[in-house]
């Protein structure tokens, strides 16, 4: 007998009849004997109908109140939650639902992107053991203690919602039911040999959901990473009835590295077409000057990837070269442009029509060379990088957008990780 969460989102929610299959998938365990909690998305859909309301509410204001936009978007979650415990009654099977305060998750106060400080499982755990009861969580959501509001953690925080109860009540493992049945070496629509992996370590995963890869969310990795919970990704379109939950269902393990026999030297390959650039050229070299260009940005809340800077030939002046969300590039412009006296930079050029793709492994800490060969491998496909980044287990390029596929194409045979290669 195991303790499990069961995480279902969106699309494995999407109407009446998603619902009742993942409350097969619950039944198949609970039948099996294991202790269950479920974690469940709004239904597909849902919260961009409730945002889209929001904004629509509005007519004498610019912005909306974050507490009460809360409020509304948390509602989703809420009807799920309530459905799936209706039908997992009729089908016989002990539940209830759980509003996030109720358990409760509390959060930081940051409205629309709060982070959860601690989850309360003492209650949830006396239920699981001593009446089976399947707890029907609310997911993306939490409660500020202090002032009593609801607070949601941002998009994909029901993954962190899941991850988060499987550390509090000691799970052990919490599956993340989606539309995919597992994490691939590259996207398969991109690379159609790409091949689904058996097991990731925690590292490798937030590398890839960091980069660009849509499977996890990056927090819901970084609590796994911290707490230990293992995370299996996995299909909610495989049949109920044909997984047997004793076995090893199709899916990727996300786990410690230690739990991972043989190491391959290169994992994935992630890419991202949402990337804005932005060089500023002929700044004097001097002590400050980053502050001066970071500070602002990060004041703004504007996130700053990649970052190179030209050594200064003069010791005078100097580019420096750095990469935004495609979606922040105008508002990082303008803060570049305001910021003009204090920078001291001669011009700006910029570019939106760029992608990064980055190359992830663990095994890279053990072998020299993994980055030059990529180097060749797009130099002979006519690909010129842009800028460059590296870490102990990645390394990520700039190209353009134009050669995104071809890119990840050649490296994701250049490392051997097609079906195709033994």
């Amino acid at each position: 007998m195991a303790r499990l969460v069961m995480k279902f989102g969106g699309t494995s929610v999407a109407d009446l009849d998603h619902i009742r299959n993942a409350a097969r998938h619950i039944k198949r365990e609970v039948d099996a004997g294991h202790e269950v909690a479920v974690v469940v998305s709004a239904m597909a859909g849902t919260t961009d109908q409730l945002v889209a309301w929001c904004e629509a509410a509005l007519k004498e204001r610019q912005t909306f109140d974050a507490r009460e936009y809360d409020a509304v978007v948390a509602s989703g979650e809420q009807v799920t939650a309530g459905l799936l415990a209706i039908i997992l009654q009729d089908m016989n099977v002990n539940a209830r639902s759980w509003q996030g305060w109720q358990l409760p998750i509390l959060t930081s106060n940051a409205h629309g992107s709060a982070r959860v400080l601690k989850v309360d499982g003492a209650e949830l755990s006396r239920r699981l053991r001593d009446s089976k009861e399947v707890a029907v969580i609310a997911g993306f959501q939490g409660l500020h203690k202090e002032t009593g509001r609801i607070t949601t953690l941002g998009r994909g925080g029901s993954d962190t919602s899941a991850v988060a109860v499987a550390a509090a009540i000691g799970a052990d493992r919490c599956d993340i039911y989606t539309d995919v049945d597992g994490v691939y070496t590259s996207d398969p629509r991109v690379v159609p040999h790409a091949r689904r992996l058996d097991k990731i370590a925690f590292e490798e995963m937030l590398e890839l959901a960091s980069l660009g890869a849509k499977v996890m969310q990056v927090r819901s990795v970084e609590l796994g990473m911290v707490h230990n919970v293992r995370i299996f990704v996995r299909s909610s379109f495989d049949r109920p009835e044909d997984i047997d939950p004793h076995g090893n269902p199709p899916g990727t393990l996300i786990c410690e590295e230690e739990e991972i026999v043989e190491q391959q030297m290169v994992t994935g390959i992630a890419f991202s077409r949402d990337e804005a650039q932005i060089s500023i050229r002929e700044v004097e070299d001097k002590p400050g000057v980053a502050a001066a260009i970071f500070g602002p940005l990060a004041e703004a809340s504007i996130n700053v990837d990649m970052i190179v800077q030209n050594v200064s030939a003069d010791g005078k002046t100097t580019d420096l070269t750095f990469t935004v969300p495609a979606a922040d590039y105008q508002r990082a412009l303008d803060v570049i442009v305001k910021a003009r006296s204090a920078i001291g930079y001669a011009r700006l050029d910029c570019a939106t029509d760029i992608a990064k793709i980055s190359v992830i492994g663990i095994g890279m800490r053990s072998h020299a060379g993994v980055a030059a060969q990529a180097f060749r491998a797009l130099a002979e496909r006519a690909i010129n990088i842009r800028a460059i980044t590296t870490s102990e287990i990645k390394f990520s390029l700039l190209i353009d957008a134009a050669f995104t596929e071809l890119a990840v194409r050649t490296l994701h045979s250049l490392y051997g990780l097609d079906k195709a290669t033994p």
